[in-house]
């Protein structure tokens, strides 16, 4: 397989995944403001989504481009991912309709803790299959170290959830801004060989 099939699958995956949770937001059977207002936690459990696998999407987009051949275990990997991003509509709509409830916040931190555990996964697979690039590889150790610490604030996360879940989801969007901005670093150095 190549690196642009890879690439397109991932693209359609998860196009699928944001088309999924758009088909979540229900139109109110009421024209009143009110009506519309009621729908701000499914909203926001919706934005704050959209913008993480907009992230996830860019993020892979610019780490794809590090890949010379695509082998087995970066195929793997990438599954890996996408399996976890794939059950972010199911978390998000049950976040949104339960009002961001205590037990749902836990799962949707949960989930993007195995999103971020699954990124640094693929991180370090396609670190493995490039030994000889020393400036990639310098790029890659720098996004793992950020990798890492994505885990730790989605695990605090996780627990800040039982204290008060606006804690939790401060600390999510704080890992989301972190990743707002992909590493141009990795197609400069891509772009060297």
């Amino acid at each position: 397989m190549t690196k642009t099939r890879l690439e397109a699958f991932s693209d359609g995956v998860i196009a699928i995944i944001i088309t999924i949770m758009v088909l979540e937001l229900k139109v109110p059977h009421d024209t009143s403001w009110h009506a519309l207002y009621q729908l701000w936690p499914v909203f926001l459990s919706y934005l704050v989504s959209f913008v993480n696998l907009g992230i996830y999407w860019g993020n892979h987009h610019h780490l794809i481009h590090t890949i010379k051949e695509v082998r087995g275990g970066i195929l793997w990997a990438n599954l890996h991912l996408l399996f976890w991003l794939s059950l972010m509509p199911f978390a998000t709509a049950w976040m949104g309709e339960n009002h961001f409830e205590k037990n749902t916040v836990i799962v949707y931190a949960l989930l993007a803790n195995l999103c971020g555990i699954a990124y640094y996964v693929l991180l370090t697979i396609i670190r493995k299959c490039n030994p000889g690039n020393a400036a990639l590889l310098d790029v890659l150790r720098k996004q793992s170290r950020k990798g890492i610490l994505s885990v730790m604030l989605y695990t605090a996360a996780i627990g800040a959830a039982f204290l008060h879940t606006a804690l939790s989801g401060v600390l999510i969007i704080l890992v989301a801004i972190m990743w707002l901005i992909p590493d141009r670093n990795i197609e400069k150095n891509v772009n060297k060989d």
